[in-house]
């Protein structure tokens, strides 16, 4: 369907078109005609469906010009996707005037309050950022007419419930509310029944959920081996540009400092980085200084990352909607992807549970050998030495290499060269996880990482904007690691003299 055919205005149409837009993704046709209509939406969108337009074109559509308070309100659950969510808005409004702005923590919370003091008609936040200045009276919402939570299901996982029905308690009863989330369990469709009016649900079909040009593998591995059988694909494959996923915190830790000490350029990102550490990887990532993003599930989401060619699941999720989320980061654009998924012997069924979401059969790979993987590493040198030679001024170095020439044999000069331009072959050893549930055998599983703060509980209580008093209050509890790590690592010498490294925590 076409962006003219859903009863939007010139002015957005031709920011649409200057974005070399044309043809609405399918939960922006469906979203879209009922969101400009009015009525609450609960919406599963992936990263990579045009979901912040679907929201944001018919709240810009709604803005009055002439009002000078908050009209909209979107709760993000990260910094990234909080700032990510205003450029585009931006962008879809600068042709009508509306202003946005962002406030998120991590950030000098006084532009954030001069900003605010120039009356945007859309605001963008991290809950924590609103609820402060709502208490600061920076923020005032008793004007607000629609209301987002974006990703929602990550909300839920990070333990934001309670702030996000803080924040509801400063916005009118009488509001259109929308709710976007990339997966949709049980819980989150709850959350729709108790705060929202009689809201119509657009899902998309699990085709469309994925894409042809992402091939998917998997890899059956014990839990100790799969450090070493990723660094082999690494140097077999050679990504170029690569994000592994993992279940927790601790675990991006440890897999990016293991692959620190590989010689990867690596870097991981989870929530308990600080804002300036966060943007400065991000930025690394962007500029090519890093080759291999880690990163939880939650910290990537937002992250709008161009060119993925790899994704590597070190944790197959507990969910089979994450799965397709994490997947969706490769394979854009008409660009070719590959995606592989390390499976451990009791995680079969969760495998089997994402083939039968996606519809597609994941393709089992033998892990490669060392020899194979050092093969891959020679070839890569080889190549590389062969740019260098076209790179490299040689009259400086002459009278040195034929000295070297006459005392040693050139053979063994190449070798001695090859030698060091391959991997570091420095013994990791990543700590155990526990691992993920039986849940054919318990009945079901619950959902949740180790992202957010462990062992939360909180609730929304219902907006009853038909006058009833009653208050209805669910509960989400919450299991996951949660905890900040100490990491520690220790060095000890094997029989061959390889520098051996354990990276380990406290608990």
């Amino acid at each position: 369907m076409k962006f003219r055919d859903l009863g939007l205005s010139e002015d957005l149409l031709k920011a649409i078109e200057e974005k070399g837009f044309k043809e609405a993704t399918p939960i922006q046709a469906e979203t879209i005609p009922l969101i400009l209509k009015g009525e609450d939406v609960l919406g599963q969108a992936q990263t990579g469906t045009g979901k912040t337009a679907a929201f944001a074109l018919p709240i810009i559509e709604h803005v009055d010009l002439d009002n000078p308070n908050v009209q909209a309100l979107v709760i993000s659950p990260t910094r990234e996707l909080a700032i990510q969510t205003q450029g585009e808005i931006s962008r879809f409004g600068k042709e009508k005037g509306v202003k946005v702005t962002s406030v998120y923590g991590g950030s000098d919370i006084r532009r954030q309050i001069n900003n605010l003091k120039r009356h945007p008609q859309i605001v963008v936040g991290t809950p924590g950022r609103l609820l402060d200045h709502i208490n600061r009276r920076t923020l005032k919402l008793g004007h607000v007419k629609t209301l987002v939570l974006d990703e929602a299901d990550d909300m839920l996982d990070m333990g934001f419930l309670d702030d996000i029905e803080n924040i509801i308690k400063q916005v009118p009863e009488e509001r259109q509310t929308l709710l976007f989330s990339a997966t949709m369990p049980a819980a989150i469709k709850r959350v729709g029944v108790n705060f929202m009016q009689d809201p119509q649900q657009v899902t998309i079909k699990a085709k469309e959920l994925t894409t042809d040009l992402v091939d998917q593998y998997y890899i059956r591995v014990k839990q100790f081996e799969k450090f070493d059988i990723m660094t082999r694909f690494f140097d077999i494959q050679a990504p170029k540009v690569t994000i592994v996923f993992c279940r927790t915190k601790r675990r991006v830790d440890e897999v990016s400092k293991g692959l620190l000490l590989r010689g990867y350029r690596a870097a991981g990102i989870h929530g308990d980085l600080t804002q300036s550490r966060r943007s400065q990887i991000m930025r690394d990532f962007k500029h090519d200084k890093i080759d291999v993003l880690v990163a939880t599930d939650v910290a990537a989401r937002g992250i709008d990352i161009s060119g993925v060619t790899h994704v590597y699941n070190y944790d197959i999720p507990q969910d089979s909607e994450s799965y397709v989320h994490r997947i969706g980061r490769t394979g854009r654009a008409g660009h070719h992807g590959v995606s592989m998924t390390f499976v451990e012997p009791n995680e079969t069924s969760y495998l089997r549970d994402i083939e039968k979401l996606t519809k597609v059969r994941m393709l089992p790979l033998k892990p490669p050998s060392a020899d194979e993987a050092l093969q891959g590493q020679l070839a890569a040198a080889t190549k590389q030495i062969g740019s260098l030679i076209q790179k490299t001024n040689m009259e400086s170095f002459a009278k040195s290499a034929d000295e070297l020439l006459e005392k040693y044999d050139a053979k063994d000069l190449v070798s001695v060269l090859l030698s060091k331009m391959t991997r570091n072959q420095v013994k990791v050893h990543i700590s155990a996880e526990k691992p993920l549930p039986n849940k054919h055998k318990h009945g079901k599983f619950r959902r949740g990482g180790g992202h957010g703060r462990g062992g939360h509980r909180g609730g929304f209580r219902r907006n009853n904007r038909g006058g009833n008093n009653r208050r209805r209050r669910f509960n989400n509890d919450r299991h996951g690691n949660g905890r900040r790590n100490d990491h520690r690592s220790s060095n000890n010498h094997g029989g061959h003299g390889k520098k051996s490294f354990t990276i380990k925590n406290k608990d």
